[in-house]
């Protein structure tokens, strides 16, 4: 099998497996790819330990379920596939949460499903769990019924507004990085993560939300 066979065969493939492994691991993103592009097709790899984490958590909190392992398997891919387009300067992690979000959408439509907000926590929590084990058994216990009320709010949402949100704040992208994985200026997000916020103001009145207009 050549290098780039074994790279595809290697990383894509056994990402789900490591994403706490991948979770906290710095990565120089322009030398990996320099590389990748060169021909050191095993560096990709790297890429994939550092991004599989958050590549699952987006895949679980955008709707694809149980099916969130193989999104993230065939977004790697076709990242790679791309790696001849994508823009030199720009960051990674925006770029391939766009693929993500593309090819979640695509798995939830041809299923013709969705996930409930129960199902995206459980999902969310498998993926990568955000609360420590070492914290506090009462503190853990008001985040998770938090968050749980959070995804719960998200199913009244738009599409629009559900996936920014998701990103700013479940994903905890800044809006320069959401403008970039969702494909839209940042005065569209800006704007559209207000009214989001001000509908889950509605939906959640005793829960205190961040400021939509954070530029973070």
């Amino acid at each position: 099998m050549s290098a780039r066979g074994e790279a595809l065969e290697e990383a894509p493939g056994h990402a789900a497996g490591r994403a706490l492994e991948g979770a906290g691991i710095g990565v120089d993103e322009a030398a990996v790819i320099a590389r990748v592009r060169a021909g050191e097709a095993e560096a990709y790899a790297e890429l994939v330990r550092a991004f599989t984490g958050v590549a699952l958590r987006a895949a679980a909190a955008l709707g694809a379920g149980a099916d969130a392992e193989d999104v993230v398997q065939q977004s790697f891919f076709k990242a790679y596939r791309a790696l001849g387009r994508f823009r030199d300067g720009s960051a990674f992690k925006p770029w391939l949460l766009s693929i993500v979000a593309n090819e979640t959408r695509n798995t939830v439509r041809s299923a013709a499903r969705h996930r409930s907000a129960a199902g995206r926590e459980a999902a969310l929590t498998e993926a990568e769990p955000l609360i420590p084990a070492s914290a506090d058994p009462a503190v853990a216990a008001v985040e998770r019924e938090r968050r749980a009320a959070l995804l719960a709010a998200l199913d009244h949402l738009g599409e629009d507004h559900r996936r920014v949100v998701t990103y700013r704040y479940l994903l905890e992208l800044d809006e320069a990085e959401t403008a970039e994985a969702l494909g839209w200026p940042r005065g569209t997000v800006k704007s559209r993560l207000n009214r989001a916020l001000r509908k889950l103001e509605r939906l959640l009145p005793d829960q205190r939300l961040p400021e939509g207009g954070e530029g973070r």
